[in-house]
């Protein structure tokens, strides 16, 4: 039998739809605009937050909701309202942020709208404003900022201590978060339902379109639930092997244009 068609389309962002220096090229719009064609839907999701995202929807023309901070907050594509928000736990927030240090890590906080940073000028500051095009608000503690908190995040280069910091979050909190790595140098925690897994299930749901007729597109070991929870699964060239290896079919990099390549060649007819 021939495999059911693909009616929705979930790409993750960074790594996938955007090319290293964080270019959307004309080959993925124009991919993304054959979908429409074809009568595709089309939906991202990241670990970026909601404004992070805002400059991909006038050129993507994305009507569906923007699923932000790996799912944990769902807003319309106009930016005007939360349709829906899962928050870390607030007595895990601290003690999950003195894990993190306790790995070397610089420590990050999403709230709401807002990111907040201890160290304004600590690593991968400047390029994660430049990706999302706004700065931190610079806090002396994160004490006043621990309730409602979106996703925290876990800042190194030492990509091996960025895994154990990762695997200690799970050990230690068990189901009470998610946590995973977004970038090699990025370990993002979540509400245990903010994972890319729930956002396929949230767009299944919502458009009534079965799993099976769902695509997804993603390059990072948080984009593997996506996978497990969709018909048909492409992990990008620049992925880990171990990505590769949870997908249905790889496609090119990201400095190939594989997000407009694997449109091409495994989803439009």
């Amino acid at each position: 039998m021939a495999p059911p068609p693909i009616r929705l389309l979930l790409a993750d962002v960074d790594g996938t739809l955007v090319t290293p220096d964080k270019t959307l090229t004309s080959r993925a719009i124009a991919a993304v605009a054959k979908l429409k064609q074809a009568g595709t839907l089309f939906a991202v999701t990241s670990g970026r937050p909601p404004r992070g995202m805002s400059m991909l929807v006038e050129p993507l023309e994305i009507m569906t909701p923007i699923a932000a901070f790996n799912g944990g907050l769902l807003v319309h594509p106009d930016m005007s309202s939360v349709i829906e928000q899962r928050v870390v736990p607030d007595d895990v927030t601290p003690v999950a942020i003195d894990v993190l240090g306790a790995h070397g890590m610089s420590v990050w906080v999403y709230r709401g709208a807002d990111w907040f940073a201890l160290e304004p000028q600590g690593p991968h500051v400047a390029r994660e404003s430049r990706t999302v095009r706004f700065d931190p608000t610079p806090v002396d503690s994160f004490a006043s900022v621990s309730d409602g908190v979106a996703k925290i995040v876990g800042v190194s280069d030492d990509h091996v201590a960025v895994q154990e910091a990762v695997d200690a979050i799970r050990e230690r909190f068990g189901d009470h978060v998610s946590a995973a790595r977004s970038q090699p140098y990025y370990a993002d925690i979540t509400h245990p339902d903010a994972n890319k897994g729930e956002v396929v299930r949230y767009l299944s749901e919502t458009y009534r379109i079965p799993t099976e007729e769902i695509a997804t597109i993603g390059d990072m070991p948080n984009d593997v639930l996506m996978f497990a929870h969709s018909g048909l699964s492409i992990a990008m060239g620049n992925a880990d092997r171990e990505v590769q290896r949870a997908a249905r079919r790889v496609t090119t990099t990201n400095q190939d244009e594989g997000f407009a390549h694997a449109v091409e060649r495994f989803i439009l007819p």
